[in-house]
């Protein structure tokens, strides 16, 4: 239903927002992608605004700015707050929504964080407020709970904000106390609630049941850090985190019982009415209205994963994206829509939401690809799945649980489709030890989602106590250091170190492991001895660890003065395949589009390999392409240029960031002028002309809609390219063939052996068959029976040889058995259609496994299966013809 023109929208909502708080001293911060940061394995999606903010929380980042606000992108689909299963059948659930929110790092706390909520909420529209009533609000605060206490101070400063007392409520830790997952900050929190009047269902307090009041802005008051056991401890800086939902806010204003019946959704819900086939007023069934609101959720959802850099796979992030498209097509189904329609509604989404995600546009084609990949993928499941259903093992009469756990989470297929076709068959599933392995693997994945740095345990957590490591890797190979702090292999903090072991030092010029350049290896020097270093890592922010082997008669000492010397030669060939790397990521993206972006990579002294997103294997046509345009680069001897610069002017010029990476406001831009320009830490050349030659090795998919290159650089591609040259010249001389002619000669030989192959099955078929020669027949019990035992049939000529048994034979039950290869036999039975009322192929076919040691199964007119025991087919010719007398 169409709103009123002077309805306040949406993109009006999130903008006053926005402007209200820059207005109140806050940095406006772009959203950060819905995909969670990349260095912390215990967040999959970002569910919550603060999630970017973290680490400031934490005291581990610090920035130019100790307010903020944004307009966040989450999803909540997956590990602890997954409302997947939820969506589309309440008023509020989404996989996808935006949380406004307000921040203070150590700034204001309470008393401002309330005053600003009250004054936004209810402060004239004209001021740039949402105009509110305010005798239809309640606040909520923390009553305490487990040894925390009340929060009265946040009750006195609510009610010194203008709210009556009697509309104060104390809930405990269920409803008034936040945290954003199992560990991280959390606090005591103050909600604030809307009564939308009697016309709705429901209790007329916060809390209750029902819809009739509802909660809009959630304040968290961020005080403590919860470790893994449980404990709280305080925060270096008390800290605010509010989140207000932007689409049920909008639903209060705009005066609609539902979120989706706000503006925003408006342009996705006519899409999907223009393709589903029911009418006008059938759209408001129940059914229908549920089955619309799933789809238009989850375009949404997978609209802005697939932006993110998320392809459909079946693991993770991917497996998620998955489960929401093949979700929304099946709701498709229900609305009676036909064909392939998932990836058409992304356009929708850009015409609700392009004015606050301009960047959707130039997207949205790779967007359309992605989707329609999976979407034309899911099509095909049925048949995939049926034919893994055909070669199941059915001999006993059951389906074992792990063959359907199997077509469920390899193939997608529904577990009610395994169902339907074991009860044509007379199979009984075992769904008992479908659900055990189903269990299992929830539990491995809830693990997963639980996983933490290993590297900090032990004595490591005192990394955050001591001095950060000056990083001089950029300028120099070699500095007088100091030892800060020494472990030995188990993480416990040592004095002095002797054997393999790891040190902590003031500065350093090695590279720790990081965006996926390894770490540097060399030496620490100290007393006329020295010690390997064999790794550097960052378990901590700006702490390097480096691996150390230390030998000789004295030990390394923490406080000793060392000089830390980086190996030079293995660091060159590292910042050689680097910038390679930044030199192929733009050679991609010219040749196949901008649709590509960097997925993972790993750049180590020997080789490149590049993980990136596209939707089909690459022509060898385009690899030559790729491979030309970089070389090209390197023969151009091209300085380098390195630039510091602030987040929005970099993106702003053009560079490219790595998904699902965290950058601070300030970071480093490494361009090849004209040819590349990205975010990026690691260590380059500083003319193009050190990289060398760069030769591309392999080239193959990783995921659905990811692809990996592998490349090597520089005297790695040199060797490579003489290995090929070796290679070559000995297949020449195997071949007889001068170099130019090894191809076509090479052609033609595989053609004939082809040709001789097919020859010698056709004769094998023919010998068996022998017009005939070969068949038993008989009659049995009144049927006619036809057995034939033969030699060097596989399961596939022995099926050629029942076509030309079954016309000879037309009303008759025929059994082959072949010896494929020694202690192996293949076995086929077939029932005419005339006598299946009197015999079953696959009864049959189980009937005769016994005496060969095998197993099978099948349908009544065919059955197949194979056993181990040739001498055992004379018996189980036998056993089928009691089996037919009985």
């Amino acid at each position: 239903m169409p709103l009123p023109r002077d309805t306040m929208k949406t993109s009006e909502l999130r903008t006053r927002f926005l402007d209200y708080f820059q207005r109140q001293g806050h940095r406006v911060v772009s959203s950060s992608p819905v995909i969670g940061p990349a260095d912390d394995p215990t967040v999959m999606w970002t569910n919550a605004g603060m999630v970017q903010f973290k680490d400031v929380f934490l005291g581990k980042e610090q920035r130019d700015y100790r307010r903020a606000a944004s307009s966040q992108k989450c999803v909540r689909a997956g590990g602890k707050h997954n409302d997947l299963d939820q969506v589309g059948f309440t008023a509020r659930h989404h996989t996808f929504f935006e949380m406004l929110g307000n921040f203070s790092f150590g700034d204001y706390f309470k008393e401002d964080a309330i005053r600003f909520a009250w004054e936004f909420v209810t402060g004239p529209v004209t001021e740039g407020n949402l105009g509110l009533d305010p005798s239809r609000l309640w606040v909520s605060v923390f009553e305490g709970a487990e040894g925390i206490p009340a929060d009265d101070e946040a009750a006195a400063m609510w009610e010194k904000a203008g709210v009556p007392k009697d509309r104060i409520l104390r809930f405990g830790k269920k409803d008034n106390f936040w945290q954003m997952g199992d560990t991280g900050p959390c606090g005591p929190c103050s909600e604030m609630h809307y009564d939308r009047g009697p016309q709705y269902a429901g209790d007329a307090l916060p809390n209750g049941e029902g819809d009739r009041v509802m909660e809009i802005w959630n304040l968290v008051f961020m005080q403590y850090d919860r470790a893994a056991d449980g404990t709280l401890a305080p925060l270096p800086r008390p800290s605010i985190d509010t989140g207000m939902g932007l689409e049920r806010t909008a639903s209060i204003i705009q005066g609609v019982d539902s979120n989706y019946e706000i503006d925003l959704f408006q342009p996705i819900f006519e899409a999907i009415w223009k393709v589903a086939r029911v009418s006008p007023e059938e759209r408001k069934e129940l059914a229908n209205r549920t089955a619309s609101q799933v789809i238009a959720d989850h375009i949404r959802a997978a609209t802005f994963m697939t932006y993110d850099g998320v392809v459909p796979s079946n693991e993770g992030r991917g497996y998620v994206l998955r489960k929401i498209v093949r979700r929304a097509l099946r709701f498709g189904k229900k609305l009676g829509i036909e064909g392939l329609f998932f990836a058409d509604l992304a356009p929708s989404v850009l015409t609700a939401m392009g004015d606050a995600y301009p960047e959707l546009a130039p997207e949205l084609g790779r967007i359309h690809k992605v989707l329609a990949r999976e979407e034309a993928q899911f099509s095909l499941t049925l048949n995939a799945g049926l034919k893994q259903l055909e070669a199941c093992d059915v001999a006993s009469g059951a389906l074992a649980g792990s063959e359907i756990f199997k077509l469920y989470d390899t193939f997608g297929f529904p577990v009610d489709l395994v169902q339907d076709w074991c009860r044509e068959r007379g199979v009984t599933p075992d769904l008992e030890a479908f659900q055990r392995e189903l269990g299992e693997q929830k539990a491995k994945s809830r693990a997963a989602m639980k996983q933490h740095d290993i590297t900090l345990q032990g004595d490591l957590s005192v990394l955050a106590e001591l001095p950060a490591t000056d990083f001089l890797g950029y300028d120099t190979l070699d500095a007088h250091v100091k030892v800060l702090a020494l472990f030995d292999p188990q993480k416990k903090r040592m004095k002095e170190l002797t054997g393999p072991g790891f040190a902590l030092l003031d500065r350093t010029p090695f590279y720790a492991q990081s965006g996926g350049q390894v770490g540097d290896t060399g030496t620490l020097l100290f007393d006329s001895l020295s010690c390997l270093v064999t790794d550097c890592t960052l378990p901590a922010p700006k702490r390097y660890l480096h691996a150390v082997e230390v030998g000789g008669p004295r030990p390394l000492r923490e406080g000793d003065a060392v000089v830390a010397q980086v190996d030079g030669e293995r660091r060159a060939r590292i910042r050689a395949h680097h910038t390679a790397t930044h030199l192929l990521h733009a050679a991609l993206r010219e040749v196949l589009g901008t649709h590509v972006k960097q997925a993972g990579s790993v750049v180590d002294p020997e080789r490149l390999r590049f993980d990136f997103t596209h939707f089909a294997p690459l022509e060898p046509e385009q690899v030559k392409e790729i491979e030309r345009l970089v070389n090209e680069q390197t023969l151009r001897t091209a300085p380098t240029k390195v630039e510091h610069m602030g987040i929005e002017d970099a993106l702003a010029a053009g560079a490219m960031a790595l998904f699902g990476e965290k950058y601070g406001e300030e970071v480093r831009v490494v361009s090849v002028p004209g040819f590349s320009r990205e975010l990026c830490g690691g260590t380059h050349v500083a003319n193009t002309g050190e990289i060398g030659c760069v030769k591309i090795v392999s080239e193959g998919a990783v995921a659905a809609g990811v692809r990996r290159l592998e490349a090597v650089a520089g005297m790695a591609a040199v060797e490579r390219l003489q290995d090929v040259e070796a290679l070559v010249g000995t297949l020449a001389r195997q071949a007889n063939a001068p170099r130019e002619n090894l191809s076509a000669v090479l052609t033609a030989r595989d053609a004939r052996i082809a040709h001789l192959e097919k020859e010698l099955k056709e004769a094998k078929l023919k010998a068996a068959t022998g017009g005939g020669s070969a068949e038993q027949v008989s009659e049995v019990a009144g049927l006619t029976l036809v057995t034939a035992a033969i030699e060097g049939l596989d399961a596939q000529a022995l099926r050629e040889m029942m076509d030309q048994v079954r016309t000879r034979h037309r009303n008759a039950v025929i059994a082959l058995a072949s010896t494929v290869e020694a202690g192996k036999v293949a076995l086929l039975v077939s029932v005419s259609t005339d006598l299946q009322d009197r015999a079953d192929a696959g009864a049959l076919l189980k009937a005769m496994a016994p005496a060969i040691e095998g197993r099978g199964g099948g349908k009544k007119d065919l059955a197949q299966g194979g056993g181990t025991r040739p001498d055992g087919i004379p018996e189980a010719f036998q056993a089928l013809r009691a089996t037919l007398s009985c």
